[in-house]
């Protein structure tokens, strides 16, 4: 039977915890469906106070004793109070003590009216800029495999920024490329299952598109796979759930202009606030702002 990834988190999280020592530490672990039903009830679980500062501190120091904590952010906002000792110190160990801090961050996104101003961003792009993390965004059980092997191997923080959306998930997610495709769309986080819909919706209007979906942020891994589709079409889109301004989807849209020479631009959130009532929603690029985007590219470069 398919798991869920959902349930892949709470299955890597129970051997973690009961078979390696491991430990994981958050807010209101146990409490409101233990994480969206992603936390196993068993040894090692620390509850931390309602501080929102604390949690960085303890994990960097559980790291340095060998435990490996999973420090769960229930919301992707909560990144700003708990980053400092994170960045300035679990980032930074490696490269000038030469001994690594390996904390595995899960940072959980949720969007929709009514979630708020502090319960409603992605925010992966932070990391993305400050050296010393991996920064991966995986939204299938088997891509959570991959990073969780990655982090076991390896001494160096990861910042994994996850999205209630793909909780249910249970196929793979491959890359699509297509024989006579006008366009390669890359899809960051819960982007991806937009950019799905989208594409469905412009096969309609006779526009094919290769689809690209963007697991490693950093590392960026750009190989032949990533590569190549751009390179016959020479048009391309990054499409990320985050901000667009100085966020991940431009900064990977430029690197992918500079090795293909392709044009390329970003979509992400618009550069405004985001509030509780739905005139203030601020989500993922919604399915028809990505048609509209692929197709103005196309009339902009002669295509259609």
């Amino acid at each position: 039977m398919e798991r869920t990834l959902a349930e892949t988190i709470k299955e890597i999280t129970r051997k973690h915890l009961e078979e390696n020592n491991g430990m994981i530490i958050g807010q209101c672990l146990s409490a409101v469906g233990w994480v969206n039903n992603t936390v196993p009830d068993t040894k090692n679980i620390i509850e931390l106070p309602m501080t929102d500062v604390s949690g960085g501190g303890i994990a960097a120091g559980a790291a340095i004793v060998g435990r490996r904590p999973i420090l769960v952010l229930r919301f992707q906002d909560f990144v700003f109070l708990n980053s400092s000792i994170l960045v300035n110190f679990a980032a930074k160990r490696k490269e000038i003590f030469g001994k690594g801090a390996p904390v595995f961050i899960r940072s959980l996104a949720t969007e929709g009216p009514g979630v708020g101003p502090v319960h409603s961003g992605v925010f992966h792009n932070i990391f993305m800029h400050m050296p010393g993390f991996k920064v991966v965004s995986p939204m299938t059980p088997g891509e959570y495999e991959e990073i969780w092997k990655n982090f076991m191997d390896s001494d160096e923080p990861m910042y994994v920024s996850e999205h209630r959306r793909s909780f249910n998930q249970t196929k793979e997610m491959k890359n699509t490329i297509e024989k006579n495709a006008k366009i390669t769309i890359y899809g960051i986080g819960s982007a991806r299952f937009n950019i799905l819909e989208a594409v469905e919706m412009l096969k309609k209007d006779n526009i094919i598109c290769n689809v690209i979906n963007v697991l490693w942020l950093k590392p960026l891994h750009l190989d032949d796979e990533i590569l190549r589709p751009l390179e016959e079409t020479k048009i391309g889109l990054v499409v990320d759930s985050g901000f667009e301004i100085c966020g991940a989807s431009q900064s990977i849209a430029y690197e992918l202009i500079k090795r293909t020479r392709s044009y390329v631009e970003a979509l992400g959130a618009e550069d405004r606030s985001v509030g509780a009532d739905e005139r203030f929603v601020n989500n993922t690029p919604k399915t028809e702002k990505i048609v509209e985007t692929v197709k103005r590219l196309l009339s902009k470069n002669q295509i259609i």
